[in-house]
């Protein structure tokens, strides 16, 4: 007969209560049937492990097995508890790529709420440009990536949010002074700073000043730091300009109805852990910051 884990269960009640009866009690059975299954065990072992019927003291053999016991038991214990966490989303490990204007803005109340829901999850959460994120999540490096992102095979595609493109440029610089009919053409003559983004954009206007640009920045706190330094004037996205400081100013544009879709990418349900399936059920159903039309 092989030893079972009620057995140790039995054999530590009854070793640390010091009876049948008190054991019996613990592990809510009959002392009769406590009796029979420590009997068992002591058989199995093919050596007493009490002094005496009493049960109140071990013998040597039973003091080594009690401690082995008591440390199986509680790595069993724990082993249960961490698997039963992971499938109620308890527990857990979840990988998440971002954009940076997605990471500043729309994750912060996300994951404050999800953190308190699920103690137990563990988040690390990294910001990059979308080609970076495409990577993480076609490498395995991520569970969730949201960024402007192409159907990937392997991968679930959800729409989380749009908005529109504007020009960034210095609160200062005659642009801004008459931004509410700003359009390409008022563009001309300025420094342009190409980044990421700009492949988005196909409205026939913005292409030449595209070709011309000399300076290309793919990170957007160095972008920003660039046009806070008057090296030139941007094109972003509205939701990356609402942590912006007061002394950058995004300037729609009349003449153009690009948007940017941020995208959210996940492997299938059955692929995912539930931990990850918690997180991408609170992303999709988060109250996010709509852009002004």
């Amino acid at each position: 007969m092989a030893i079972k884990i009620e057995m140790l269960r039995c054999f530590r009640a009854v070793a640390e209560q010091g009876s049948l009866a008190d054991a019996a009690e613990v592990l809510g059975r009959t002392p009769s049937a406590v009796s029979m299954m420590l009997r068992q065990f002591e058989d199995h072992i093919g050596a007493p492990l009490f002094e005496s019927a009493r049960k109140s003291r071990l013998t040597p053999l039973g003091e080594l097995i009690h401690a082995e016991a008591r440390r199986e038991l509680d790595h069993f214990d724990r082993t249960i508890a961490a698997i039963e966490g992971m499938s109620r989303a308890e527990a857990g490990h979840v990988r998440l790529a971002v954009t940076p204007s997605v990471g500043q803005v729309i994750m912060p109340s996300i994951l404050r709420s999800f953190m308190a829901a699920h103690p137990g999850v563990h988040v690390d959460m990294r910001d990059s440009h979308s080609a970076a994120v495409q990577d993480d999540l076609a490498a395995g490096r991520a569970d969730i990536g949201l960024a402007t992102l192409p159907p990937m095979p392997g991968f679930e595609r959800h729409l989380i949010f749009t908005d529109r493109f504007g020009v960034v440029c210095r609160s200062d610089h005659p642009l801004a002074r008459d931004w509410s009919d700003l359009r390409w053409s008022d563009l001309n003559g300025s420094q342009f700073i190409a980044n990421g983004l700009c492949h988005l954009i196909q409205d026939e206007g913005f292409l030449p000043l595209l070709e011309a640009a000399r300076l290309n920045v793919a990170n957007t706190a160095s972008l920003l730091s660039m046009v806070r330094a008057g090296a030139g004037v941007t094109l972003l996205p509205e939701l990356a300009m609402q942590r912006a400081d007061e002394d950058l100013a995004f300037l729609p544009l009349l003449d153009s109805s690009a948007r940017r879709e941020v995208w959210m990418l996940t492997p299938p349900a059955p692929l995912m852990t539930p931990a990850v399936q918690a997180l991408a059920r609170a992303i999709r159903s988060a109250d996010l910051p709509a852009p002004q039309a």
